[in-house]
């Protein structure tokens, strides 16, 4: 909490470090203590020297706004000082937070130029007053230690901030993954749910055209198939609006023979083979097949000529649906198929399957393998 008002509010921040800065200096300046020779004991501070000691302290106010403005602002003042013998410890004390601010805030190309000065100050000093190598050492070490102490903190903060972009660059990164992958399978479902029930709705409705005896039975079915498109629509659209809560029990292989009948009742005739026993399989996997088996068939009921005829076949093992559907064709191009056939190859790769569809003979073949323990 008190970071985050520092960062709303970093000039009173910085005008309480001021004051604190302030604090420091001012009982050993009212006592005229001076450390010989590099801060050039003499006078001290009295009468209108007040105002100088005064003048140095107050460009901290805007260390963080303009840290190289006030350093050499600091610096200059301290000349001034010099000049006029108000001398005191602040005349160190002052500017070596006015280079920490250099240090912490800015390039090193503003620090170097800083450090270099403050440097040639202190050895002027030293030469002229010889205070002794300790006082030089000491000295020296406070300022290289000041300046490594800001860079320290502004590398760190760099490094925080460079951390926290590329964290955020990740996650976005991953959303946006996860938003293109239901995007995906939202467009594949309704591709799925529409291709089907309108190839059905439409064969319904062009042998009802023929003007049959059982036109009124082809135009209950078609009615049936799109109040079924229609129901299935609308679990779309609750789960895009309520989330999951609103997903509804999707079809699977239980519900394979109500989808044979259903394109049967379209006029293709179908022929469905079952081979060995059935496993365990999750919701998924069985939504997957089912997806496949009703692509397969729609694009027939799509391409095929009329007459023609599909065959379905599923193989079960321990490990996996083996499924087949084939036509009588015509035959169709590779890439005749559109979404429908990426869709087949999304649903059996998301489970560990593999598709394979191309001409068989005069007709088209669908080959998916989809193991049962991936899902």
């Amino acid at each position: 909490m008190l970071r985050r008002w520092a960062g709303r509010h970093p000039r009173v921040l910085d005008g309480f470090l001021a004051a604190l800065v302030v604090t420091l200096t001012l009982p050993v300046t009212l006592r005229g203590d001076a450390a010989p020779g590099v801060l050039m004991s003499g006078a001290g501070v009295t009468g209108a020297g007040w105002l100088l000691f005064a003048a140095v302290h107050l460009p901290l106010v805007w260390r963080r706004r303009a840290p190289v403005v006030v350093f050499w602002t600091v610096l200059g003042l301290v000349v001034v000082c010099v000049a006029s013998q108000v001398t005191g410890v602040f005349l160190i004390f002052v500017p070596l937070f006015a280079l920490y601010a250099v240090a912490r805030h800015r390039p090193l190309r503003h620090l170097v130029p800083a450090l270099a000065v403050l440097l040639l100050a202190i050895g002027s000093a030293w030469v002229g007053d010889d205070p002794g190598w300790q006082v030089l050492i000491g000295v020296t070490s406070v300022l290289a230690l000041t300046a490594l102490t800001g860079l320290t903190v502004q590398l760190r903060r760099t490094f925080q901030a460079e951390r926290a972009r590329r964290v955020r660059e990740e996650f976005e990164h991953q959303a946006r993954i996860a938003v293109a992958a239901e995007r995906a399978t939202l467009a594949r479902e309704v591709h799925d749910i529409v291709a089907h029930n309108l190839a059905v709705m439409v064969a319904l409705a062009d042998a009802a055209a023929t003007g049959t005896p059982t036109a009124a039975d082809l135009a209950a079915k078609a009615a049936t198939t799109g109040r079924a498109a229609l129901a299935e629509m609308r679990t779309l659209v609750g789960l895009l609006r309520d989330g999951d809560d609103a997903r509804t029990p999707q079809p699977g292989l239980d519900d394979l023979d109500t989808l044979i009948e259903q394109v049967r009742a379209a006029g293709l005739r179908v022929a469905v083979t079952y081979e060995g026993e059935p496993g365990t399989w999750t919701p998924g996997v069985g939504l997957a097949v089912y997806r496949i088996v009703q692509e397969a068939l729609t694009n027939t009921m799509k391409h095929a000529s009329p007459g023609a005829s599909a065959q379905v076949r599923l193989r079960y093992t321990p490990a996996e649906i083996d499924l087949e559907v084939t036509d009588t064709g015509p035959a169709r191009a590779t890439g005749q198929g559109g979404h429908g056939l990426a869709g087949i190859r999304e649903r059996a790769m998301a489970y560990g399957g593999e598709v394979a569809a191309g001409p068989a003979g005069a007709g088209w073949r669908v080959h998916a393998r989809v193991p049962l323990a991936a899902g």
